[in-house]
This record gives C-alpha cells, sequence and structure tokens, in this order.
C-alpha cells in the first residue's frame, strides 16, 4: 500500500468517529473549513416531547442553520437507538456524537453529577446561571466530566419544579415512610432519610407505573409536562414547592474527540446555540406551566396543596447536611460542593434585597 493511501485511511477513520462525511479529512486542531459533519444527538427524552424534546429538537435545528449545514444534527428520542438511561455511555464511547439530558441521571457513574443538575433548597435556575458562568460551575463541570470524554453545555432550564404528584394526601412526616416515589437525583436521597423509597424510571413510564400502583407517588418536571404525559389520571394530589429542583439545568454534551475535530467556527456555534436554547427553553417552560396550572386545576380538578411546613423544614435539615457531607467525600465532589455553598450564600443574600423583597411587595 502506498504512503498516501495509509494516510488518507487513517483520516477517514478519525473522520467517522468526528460524523464527518465520507471523503471529509478532519485537519490537526480542528477541520477544514469546508468539511461538513452529520452528528447523531441521543436524548433522555421521548421524541418531540414538550419542552424537553422539543428543546433538544430546536438546539439540533440552530445548529444545523447557523452553521449553513456544515454540522447537521439528527435527533433521536429516548429508546430509539438506547434506552433513556444509557445516553450518557453511548456518547461517552461514540456512538453517538452529542446527547441530551440531565446530569442527575448519571450519579451512579460520577457522585457529583447531579450537583450540576440542581441541588435541593439550593438556586432558582437565575442563580444556577450565574453560579455555572460566573462562580466557576461550568470548569467544575467540564473538567468532572472529562474523564467520561465528554464535554457538557448548559442547554436549557424547567425553572422551579413541582413537588410531585402522590395518591393520598401527605399531612406529616409518618405519611412519607415506605412510600415509592419516582424521584431521581439528590431528591430521592434526601426523600429517603424520611423513609421514602425513591425509584429512578424515565419520563416516558411514569404513567403506566403511577396508574397501576408499581409507586405511590411521582415527580417530573411541572405543569405543562406533567400535563402532556397525563399525570393527573393517575394521581389526584399535586404538591407545591419543588424545593428537590428550584431551577434544574439540562444538559448537553458532545464526545470528546467529536468536539476537537471540529473547527474553532463551529465549536462556538454549539456552544452558542446550547445557550440560546437554554434560554428559550426557560422563556417556554415559564409561560405554558403556568397555563398548564390553571388547565389541571379548572378542567381536571386537580388538587393543589402546599407541602406542610414541618415537612419542608425536614427536607431542608436533610438537604443541609447532605451538602456538608458531600463536602467530606471525594476531592472533586468536595470542591462542588464548597462551590455550590459558598455562591448560595453570597445570592442569598442578594436576592433578599432585591427579587425576594419585590416578590413579597408584589403580592401584596
Amino acid at each position: 500500500m502506498q504512503r498516501r493511501e495509509v494516510l488518507m485511511g487513517l483520516a477517514g477513520g478519525a473522520a467517522a468517529l468526528a460524523g464527518c462525511k465520507p471523503g471529509a479529512v478532519a485537519q490537526p486542531g480542528g477541520a477544514a473549513a469546508s468539511a461538513r459533519f452529520e452528528w447523531r444527538m441521543y436524548t433522555t427524552w421521548p421524541k418531540n416531547f414538550p419542552g424537553l424534546g422539543t428543546g433538544a429538537e430546536r438546539l439540533a435545528e440552530r445548529i444545523s442553520q447557523m452553521s449553513a449545514g456544515r454540522l447537521k444534527v439528527t435527533v433521536y428520542g429516548a429508546g430509539e437507538r438506547v434506552p433513556a438511561l444509557e445516553v450518557f455511555d453511548a456518547v461517552s464511547r461514540g456512538s453517538a456524537q452529542m446527547g441530551h439530558g440531565a446530569a442527575y441521571y448519571w450519579k451512579g457513574k460520577l457522585a457529583s453529577a447531579p450537583l450540576f443538575c440542581t441541588v435541593p433548597f439550593g438556586f432558582t435556575a437565575q442563580e444556577q446561571n450565574a453560579w455555572l458562568y460566573y462562580g466557576g460551575g461550568m470548569a467544575l463541570w467540564r473538567e468532572a466530566y472529562e474523564r467520561f470524554n465528554l464535554m457538557p453545555f448548559d442547554a436549557g432550564n424547567t425553572g422551579t419544579q413541582m413537588a410531585g404528584w402522590f395518591n393520598k394526601p401527605i399531612d406529616t412526616l409518618d405519611d412519607l415512610k415506605g412510600l415509592k416515589m419516582r424521584v431521581p437525583g439528590l431528591g430521592g436521597e434526601i426523600l429517603s432519610k424520611l423513609g421514602v423509597v425513591p425509584v429512578n424510571i424515565p419520563g416516558g413510564e411514569l404513567f403506566t407505573a403511577l396508574s397501576t400502583g408499581t409507586i405511590d407517588a411521582a415527580e417530573f418536571v411541572g405543569p405543562y409536562n406533567d400535563l402532556a404525559f397525563g399525570l393527573h389520571r393517575a394521581a389526584r394530589y399535586y404538591y407545591y414547592p419543588g424545593w428537590h429542583e428550584p431551577g434544574a439545568t439540562l444538559e448537553a454534551f458532545v464526545n470528546l474527540d467529536a468536539w476537537k475535530a471540529l473547527p474553532e467556527d463551529l465549536q462556538v456555534i454549539v456552544q452558542t446555540a446550547c445557550e440560546a436554547t437554554s434560554h428559550t427553553m426557560l422563556a417556554e417552560m415559564t409561560a405554558r406551566n403556568n397555563r398548564a396550572l390553571t388547565t389541571l386545576v379548572t378542567e381536571h380538578g386537580v388538587d393543589v396543596r402546599p407541602l406542610p411546613n414541618d415537612i419542608l423544614a425536614a427536607l431542608k435539615v436533610e438537604s443541609e447536611q447532605y451538602l456538608a457531607e458531600a463536602a467530606k467525600a471525594e476531592p472533586l465532589m468536595a470542591r462542588v460542593a464548597e462551590s455550590i455553598s459558598q455562591f448560595r450564600d453570597e445570592m442569598i443574600r442578594g436576592t433578599a434585597i432585591a427579587e425576594h423583597a419585590f416578590l413579597n411587595a408584589r403580592s401584596a
């Protein structure tokens, strides 16, 4: 075989891993400006699911449009290529170039992962973004994912969620004991301290599990998504506030080999599209959650209730204890927990003077 043929064969293999079209050769430090890429995005959401699934679709469309077709991203919903909870591994090993989901799904692989999505009694969406972009959160997130050959991006936010759906009233702490509840991430760990049995199943399986009694309660997101899943037909009582997910960040993550193969301008496009999608998703969720809540109450007779104060107080105590213990864990986990705690203290002081005071005055 001639030397040129050998080099072309090696380049072709690298291009395939990066998602280049056949014949487009990746160059050292990036790719030729004329190279075109075709990426697969696997998501943890059902295809075109309102807000979350459509957010992933919007992200893919923006990347394709902003790059004038040089980077085309095709989206596959949960189960189309891999199960929802296997997306992380699929992108890590290069089966797909990009994924979209929520970091708390990966706790079994990375202890600190849930902290990059949301923390009980932690940040609102606005505060979460402040921590990620100006409080050191993004640097820690990328350090954490690098060992899995992934580059993470902020690519959505749900805003403050609801506490969840229950098939019986929750009036006292005793009502939580033995309750089987779908609640992933740190929320599940905190609730387990109060006797709840947490279960982590994908959103697409919630209605069946709740309606058949496989679980007794479930949280997913908020009124917009919960209405779309028909959870009001599976449980009567809808509790708030979403103490466990006050501003949950959704993520996009890119296989590092595929990322490094992109030229700089396409890297900027991917990052910018992720940030824009995050902004748009939060705006959509805020608007549609309020409308959906009205529909749930006025058209479906859902019983919307606040969690009792003593339950919230107990949950807060357990949440603070978790962060304190996390700060003593493995080094990266400790650094992330400490960063969140310090930045949250700053946010609490500022928010009390600005947003909190204003909202109290507006509601008076």
